[in-house]
């Protein structure tokens, strides 16, 4: 008896293949954005933390940051979706 026959997504066909590329796309898409967000807000924290009047252009900043980041994700979210439904 082989392997694949009890384990099918060993037998790494093109389905298999295509869920194992949408999962890694999901999860570095996911994980290098939530590494700068975490980055960025530690950075801005640490900057209120020194120049409390200069709040709102550190915030105006980090918002903006934080959302262009956050992009980033959404694009890798969008890859993913197409690499396992469309393609």
């Amino acid at each position: 008896m082989d392997i694949t026959t009890l384990v099918p997504l060993l037998a790494l066909t093109d389905e298999s293949m295509r869920f194992i590329g949408a999962a890694l796309a999901i999860g570095i898409g996911g994980m290098a954005p939530a590494i700068g967000i975490g980055l960025l807000v530690s950075k801005a924290m640490e900057a209120l933390g020194r120049n409390p009047e200069a709040q709102p252009v550190i915030q105006t900043n980090m918002i903006l940051g934080i959302a262009f980041a956050e992009a980033i994700a959404i694009y890798a979210l969008v890859v993913a979706v197409m690499i396992g439904f469309v393609f």
